[in-house]
């Protein structure tokens, strides 16, 4: 339901979280065009059909969940502390992640949530860290869940959804402005170590190395 200044509420209970319309739309760009950048690295060359609808259908949902989900975390910790928190499109960054994704590698910064508002050290901390933990906690459950239960397409989505929820945890905790693990190790170099050493293992295990 959206108001007046075209803010779109979520029902009670949702934690107060707001959508204005520009940034809906604005999300779903970011969304498409990461979408196509995971599609692009992740084809198989001569891929069938069922292949490529199989892999578009897992590159948007890792992104929904990946990316999309980390941006909602910042989002909802930055409105919680009080602060206008909004999400918008990095139109080189949009660029970028089309252009790389035909080199083989994706440029993972389609957009980001801008925030203003009276916040403290911890909590900008704390809203940095929101997106990477989430990241950090759906890439570590479905590549467990991938690599327990029989292997299938399924579980091998799951697998690769995950796989990409731990590369974006690492590619944003990388501690460059304005990335967020330049703004964790800002507030607490002990937190950041912490989570950067945790999803590095990930990562590393997503790549088969350890």
């Amino acid at each position: 339901m959206y108001d007046e200044m075209g803010a779109l509420y979520l029902p009670p209970g949702a934690g107060r979280i707001r959508f204005s319309r520009k940034e809906v739309v604005q999300m779903l760009i970011a969304v498409a065009a990461l979408s196509f950048a995971f599609f692009m690295i992740m084809i198989p060359a001569n891929a069938s059909t069922y292949a490529l609808t199989y892999y578009a259908v897992v590159s948007t949902i890792a992104v929904i969940t990946g990316f999309l989900m980390h941006e909602i975390a910042h989002k909802f910790m930055a409105q919680r502390y009080g602060a206008w928190a909004e999400f918008r499109i990095f139109p080189l960054g949009l660029l970028m992640a089309v252009v790389f994704s035909f080199m083989g590698f994706v440029f993972a910064a389609p957009g980001a949530v801008y925030i203003n508002g009276r916040l403290t050290r911890q909590q900008n901390g704390l809203v940095s860290l929101a997106g990477p933990a989430l990241n950090l906690s759906l890439g570590a459950v479905m590549m467990f869940v991938g690599v327990t239960l029989p292997l299938t397409d399924l579980t091998f989505a799951i697998y690769l959804i995950g796989r990409i929820s731990i590369f974006l945890a690492l590619f944003n905790l990388l501690p460059i402005p304005p990335l967020d693990g330049y703004k964790v190790a800002t507030w607490n170099i002990g937190v950041y170590v912490l989570v950067m050493g945790a999803t590095v293992v990930l990562f590393l295990f997503s790549m088969g190395i350890i």
